[in-house]
């Protein structure tokens, strides 16, 4: 392992961690390397927002002390991580993207936190994010834009593009997000990175959130590779007694490195747009290669689809019932200081009445089924990610797809919220680029509850397709 020129920041977070077991570099090292490379390139992205360096080196200090000491040490001991600005950190910053917290600083944890805290983690700061987290482009009143490492002029997508950002131009070995509609799918997408949704319940819900039985938004994971993804997947997964859908069996001791088995023989159904969902044309040309590429590898390919249409109702209506409960008051209260999407998501809430409600509870349950019982015939689903590439940071949402007219600013993301109402867990892998530069991702989906399996076949595509998808960002 080396890391020579003080480029420990080119390093896997899997190959760092390991490297600060050996003792091969100290974690004040591994910090002081990537503040900074913070410092030289954050300027021109804004995606870490909130930055507390001497609060990080004292934490690397001790890091190092522990391991002076003998002490035991979690699987991500001295790895820097900086956190999405929709999530509490005890002193440090908390803005959720609102003018509204511009200046708030929590004085408690997250659970997120604390995990990532017993597992060693060094927490260095915030990473941007939408208002609220809403809608999957990442600005807002408090810090600006977060511009996309590949192209400066596009966005890295959101509503955890300051997170995904951040990884993709290695300033953070691996990150944390949120994904609700698409915030990490969407992200890992544009950013050339692998995004992990697990299953709802994988990794607890904050005891603090409104409705702890909601399927739709969960925690999720950044990494340049599939192990890298994975190994901030098993340092958040486990059981808490406050988080109802939590009880889930264990994931495998250090999954992350359980990930080169054999997929031959895996069923694989190759969708193309979800059953008529407008995409870019260089979308589709960019994933078509990794078609072939699943092929070799001895997978069983066939083009099929569920029929998940009736996953848009379900998905509009208990958006916008979750909207009221977490914004209603401030729509109400503050209303020149909350985004025009997030008014319009309250308004559409307010206006249900109890059928609509219980049609779209009833239409879930629906979804849910109709991809269970497919992927008892396939495997894996393998579609796109997104249905376009990353566009320019002046549009805040895109309004047509491939000549297809947008109802709402989140319509363009159905590819990903139709999976997010199945409640069944996915991945986004890095799969091309198009002519311009741009990335696009594969998106996996696999069984409820099977994150092993699934993560194991995106690993195996991701090797194979390593030949053809090197390119870095231009930074």
């Amino acid at each position: 392992m080396s890391a020579a020129g003080g480029a420990i920041h080119r390093l896997s977070a899997v190959e760092i961690a390991a490297g600060i077991r050996a003792r091969s570099f100290s974690v004040v090292e591994v910090l002081s390397d990537h503040l900074d490379r913070i410092d030289a390139v954050n300027p021109r992205l804004r995606a870490i927002v909130t930055l507390d360096a001497d609060g990080a080196r004292a934490a690397a200090q001790e890091a190092d002390r522990a391991l002076a000491r003998g002490e035991a040490h979690g699987a991500l001991h001295g790895l820097p991580i900086a956190i999405k600005d929709l999530v509490d950190t005890a002193g440090i910053r908390t803005t959720y993207g609102s003018p509204l917290f511009a200046d708030h600083v929590p004085t408690r944890d997250a659970l997120l936190v604390q995990r990532l805290r017993q597992a060693g983690a060094i927490v260095i700061g915030k990473t941007n994010t939408s208002e609220f987290g809403a809608g999957s482009q990442t600005f807002n009143e408090v810090f600006g834009t977060t511009r996309n490492p590949y192209d400066l002029a596009r966005t890295p997508g959101g509503s955890s593009g300051g997170a995904a950002a951040a990884v993709a131009a290695r300033m953070l070995p691996l990150a944390d997000g949120s994904d609700l509609a698409a915030s990490v799918r969407n992200p890992a997408s544009f950013c050339n990175l692998v995004g992990i949704r697990p299953t709802p319940g994988r990794i607890p819900a904050d005891p603090g959130v409104a409705d702890p039985w909601s399927p739709f938004g969960v925690t999720g994971t950044f990494g340049r590779s599939v192990a890298d993804a994975t190994l901030l997947l098993g340092a958040l997964a486990g059981r808490d007694p406050r988080a109802p859908l939590s009880a889930l069996d264990e994931l495998p001791a250090q999954l992350e490195e359980r990930l080169d088995g054999a997929v031959a023989g895996t069923r694989v159904a190759w969708s193309r747009d979800l059953g008529g969902l407008p995409v870019e044309p260089a979308v589709t040309a960019a994933l078509e290669p990794a078609r072939a590429v699943l092929a070799s590898l001895g997978c069983e390919l066939r083009d099929a689809e569920p029929d998940l249409a009736v996953a848009d109702e379900a998905f509009d209506t208990l958006r916008a019932v979750a909207f009221v409960a977490a914004h209603g008051a401030k729509v109400a209260e503050t209303p020149d200081q909350v985004k025009q999407t997030i008014h319009w998501n309250v308004d559409r809430g307010r206006a249900l009445d109890g059928e609509a409600v219980a049609r779209a509870i009833s239409l879930r349950g629906r979804a849910f089924h109709e991809l269970r019982s497919f992927l008892d015939d396939h495997d894996v689903l393998a579609l796109p990610t997104s249905q376009v590439v990353p566009f320019p940071v002046e549009v805040e949402w895109p309004s047509e797809i491939a000549g297809e007219r947008m109802e709402h600013y989140i319509a363009w993301l159905r590819s990903c919220s139709r999976i997010t109402v199945t409640g069944h867990p996915a991945v986004s892998v890095p799969a091309g680029f198009t002519p311009e530069g741009l990335p696009v991702g594969l998106q996996l989906v696999g069984r409820h509850g099977g994150e092993a399996a699934l993560l194991r076949v995106a690993s195996a595509l991701e090797r194979a397709l390593a030949p053809q998808t090197p390119r870095e960002p231009v930074l």
